[in-house]
Protein backbone atom coordinates (compact mmCIF):
# COMPACT_ATOMS: atom_id res chain seq x y z
CA UNK A 1 0.00 0.00 0.00
CA UNK A 2 1.28 3.72 -0.84
CA UNK A 3 1.75 5.85 1.34
CA UNK A 4 -0.34 9.36 0.91
CA UNK A 5 1.53 12.06 -0.33
CA UNK A 6 4.27 9.09 -2.33
CA UNK A 7 5.47 9.79 -5.58
CA UNK A 8 8.57 8.73 -8.20
CA UNK A 9 10.93 10.64 -10.34
CA UNK A 10 13.42 10.36 -12.57
CA UNK A 11 16.43 12.44 -13.66
CA UNK A 12 18.83 11.31 -15.87
CA UNK A 13 22.27 12.16 -15.18
CA UNK A 14 23.93 15.29 -17.21
CA UNK A 15 27.81 13.95 -18.61
CA UNK A 16 29.88 13.99 -21.63
CA UNK A 17 30.89 10.46 -22.66
CA UNK A 18 34.64 10.43 -21.62
CA UNK A 19 33.43 11.17 -17.91
CA UNK A 20 32.80 8.57 -15.43
CA UNK A 21 29.93 8.48 -12.78
CA UNK A 22 29.67 7.25 -8.77
CA UNK A 23 26.49 7.78 -6.62
CA UNK A 24 26.44 7.09 -3.67
CA UNK A 25 24.45 8.01 -0.17
CA UNK A 26 26.40 8.89 2.88
CA UNK A 27 25.19 10.83 6.18
CA UNK A 28 27.21 13.73 7.35
CA UNK A 29 28.63 17.43 6.34
CA UNK A 30 32.66 16.20 6.35
CA UNK A 31 32.23 13.86 3.31
CA UNK A 32 32.91 16.33 1.20
CA UNK A 33 36.42 16.91 2.50
CA UNK A 34 36.64 13.24 3.30
CA UNK A 35 35.85 12.24 -0.25
CA UNK A 36 38.07 14.99 -1.96
CA UNK A 37 40.62 13.48 -0.11
CA UNK A 38 40.36 9.69 -0.74
CA UNK A 39 40.09 10.74 -4.59
CA UNK A 40 43.15 12.91 -4.61
CA UNK A 41 44.98 10.05 -2.69
CA UNK A 42 44.22 7.76 -5.89
CA UNK A 43 46.17 9.47 -8.47
CA UNK A 44 47.96 12.72 -9.13
CA UNK A 45 46.17 12.90 -12.68
CA UNK A 46 42.51 12.05 -11.48
CA UNK A 47 40.70 15.35 -12.59
CA UNK A 48 36.94 14.97 -10.22
CA UNK A 49 34.39 17.28 -9.13
CA UNK A 50 32.11 16.03 -6.43
CA UNK A 51 28.76 17.60 -4.75
CA UNK A 52 27.07 16.14 -1.72
CA UNK A 53 23.01 16.88 -0.30
CA UNK A 54 23.33 17.80 2.69
CA UNK A 55 20.29 16.51 4.81
CA UNK A 56 20.00 18.83 8.11
CA UNK A 57 21.15 22.36 9.31
CA UNK A 58 22.00 24.48 6.03
CA UNK A 59 20.26 22.21 3.70
CA UNK A 60 22.88 22.93 0.91
CA UNK A 61 24.75 21.38 -1.76
CA UNK A 62 28.28 21.25 -0.35
CA UNK A 63 31.19 20.93 -3.52
CA UNK A 64 35.10 20.00 -4.16
CA UNK A 65 36.87 18.95 -6.76
CA UNK A 66 40.08 19.70 -8.98
CA UNK A 67 38.04 20.65 -12.13
CA UNK A 68 36.22 23.23 -12.14
CA UNK A 69 33.97 22.42 -14.80
CA UNK A 70 33.23 18.75 -13.62
CA UNK A 71 32.81 20.49 -9.98
CA UNK A 72 29.57 22.34 -11.63
CA UNK A 73 28.25 19.43 -13.71
CA UNK A 74 28.31 17.55 -10.33
CA UNK A 75 26.31 20.63 -8.28
CA UNK A 76 23.97 20.38 -11.47
CA UNK A 77 23.31 16.69 -10.97
CA UNK A 78 23.18 16.72 -7.23
CA UNK A 79 20.40 19.62 -7.39
CA UNK A 80 18.50 17.45 -9.98
CA UNK A 81 18.81 14.44 -7.69
CA UNK A 82 17.90 16.54 -4.75
CA UNK A 83 17.71 13.64 -2.16
CA UNK A 84 18.94 14.12 1.36
CA UNK A 85 22.60 12.26 2.05
CA UNK A 86 23.05 11.54 -1.73
CA UNK A 87 26.71 12.54 -3.50
CA UNK A 88 27.80 12.46 -7.02
CA UNK A 89 31.47 12.15 -8.15
CA UNK A 90 32.47 12.97 -11.75
CA UNK A 91 35.76 11.43 -13.08
CA UNK A 92 38.08 12.33 -15.90
CA UNK A 93 41.40 10.81 -16.49
CA UNK A 94 40.73 7.88 -14.19
CA UNK A 95 38.13 5.00 -13.33
CA UNK A 96 36.02 4.18 -11.13
CA UNK A 97 37.36 1.02 -10.20
CA UNK A 98 40.47 3.24 -9.49
CA UNK A 99 38.94 4.68 -6.99
CA UNK A 100 35.86 2.84 -5.54
CA UNK A 101 37.66 1.25 -2.56
CA UNK A 102 38.93 4.62 -1.57
CA UNK A 103 35.19 5.87 -1.77
CA UNK A 104 33.70 3.20 -0.13
CA UNK A 105 36.34 3.37 2.74
CA UNK A 106 35.27 6.81 3.84
CA UNK A 107 33.76 6.11 7.08
CA UNK A 108 30.61 7.99 6.35
CA UNK A 109 29.62 6.34 2.87
CA UNK A 110 26.71 4.16 3.09
CA UNK A 111 26.52 2.63 -0.26
CA UNK A 112 27.09 3.07 -3.63
CA UNK A 113 24.51 2.99 -6.58
CA UNK A 114 26.51 3.05 -9.29
CA UNK A 115 29.87 3.67 -10.91
CA UNK A 116 29.46 4.05 -14.55
CA UNK A 117 30.33 5.71 -17.57
CA UNK A 118 27.08 4.57 -19.18
CA UNK A 119 23.93 6.52 -19.29
CA UNK A 120 22.57 6.70 -15.99
CA UNK A 121 18.61 7.49 -14.59
CA UNK A 122 18.70 7.89 -10.82
CA UNK A 123 14.96 6.65 -9.30
CA UNK A 124 13.71 8.66 -7.14
CA UNK A 125 10.87 8.70 -4.24
CA UNK A 126 9.34 11.88 -2.51
CA UNK A 127 7.18 12.33 0.72
CA UNK A 128 6.27 14.62 2.60
CA UNK A 129 9.75 14.88 4.07
CA UNK A 130 12.02 14.32 0.98
CA UNK A 131 13.25 12.71 -1.52
CA UNK A 132 15.25 9.75 -1.61
CA UNK A 133 17.79 7.62 -4.05
CA UNK A 134 15.58 4.31 -4.83
CA UNK A 135 17.96 3.00 -6.99
CA UNK A 136 19.49 3.92 -10.68
CA UNK A 137 19.25 2.64 -14.43
CA UNK A 138 22.72 2.04 -15.76
CA UNK A 139 22.94 1.70 -19.75
CA UNK A 140 20.98 -0.57 -21.46
CA UNK A 141 19.94 -4.35 -21.08
CA UNK A 142 21.23 -7.52 -22.31
CA UNK A 143 21.12 -8.83 -25.69
CA UNK A 144 22.77 -12.15 -25.56
CA UNK A 145 24.96 -14.65 -23.80
CA UNK A 146 28.45 -14.03 -24.49
CA UNK A 147 30.24 -16.41 -26.78
CA UNK A 148 33.49 -18.26 -26.74
CA UNK A 149 34.87 -15.94 -28.93
CA UNK A 150 33.34 -12.99 -26.87
CA UNK A 151 34.91 -14.38 -24.13
CA UNK A 152 38.30 -14.24 -25.65
CA UNK A 153 37.67 -10.30 -26.89
CA UNK A 154 36.81 -9.76 -22.87
CA UNK A 155 40.30 -11.47 -22.16
CA UNK A 156 42.03 -9.72 -24.38
CA UNK A 157 41.12 -5.90 -23.80
CA UNK A 158 41.69 -6.72 -19.80
CA UNK A 159 45.28 -7.34 -20.67
CA UNK A 160 45.44 -5.29 -23.35
CA UNK A 161 44.43 -1.93 -20.53
CA UNK A 162 46.47 -3.49 -17.96
CA UNK A 163 43.87 -4.96 -15.69
CA UNK A 164 45.23 -8.36 -16.04
CA UNK A 165 48.50 -10.45 -16.62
Amino acid sequence: MAAAGLSFDVVSIEKPDDVNVIIGQSHFIKTVEDLHEALVGVSPHLRFGLAFCEASGACLVRRSGNDDALVRLAVTNAQAIGAGHSFVILLREGYPVNVLNSVKAVPEVCGIFCATANPVDVLLAATERGRGVVGVIDGVPPVGVETEADAADRHRLLRQIGYKL
